[in-house]
């Protein structure tokens, strides 16, 4: 698991996170509704970082058992 202070990968460049709300654009988070978007906040923004490295770890971890 990566470090509770940084992320071991970047978070992704652009997409949706897990299908969910949050959407990075263009290095920036945002929370997507059908009535709009608002911009995630520096706190908000440094979790949703962790959670897409995390995320993009276990991807990794998944894939090296699959083809392992």
């Amino acid at each position: 698991m990566s470090s509770p202070n940084r992320p071991t990968s970047a978070p992704p460049r652009t997409g949706h996170l897990a299908g969910g709300p949050a959407v990075r654009r263009e290095g920036r988070w945002w929370l997507v509704a059908s009535s709009g978007a608002v911009p995630a906040d520096a706190a908000l923004a440094h979790v949703l970082d962790r959670h897409a490295a995390d995320l993009a770890e276990a991807n990794r971890a998944v894939a090296a058992v699959e083809h392992g």
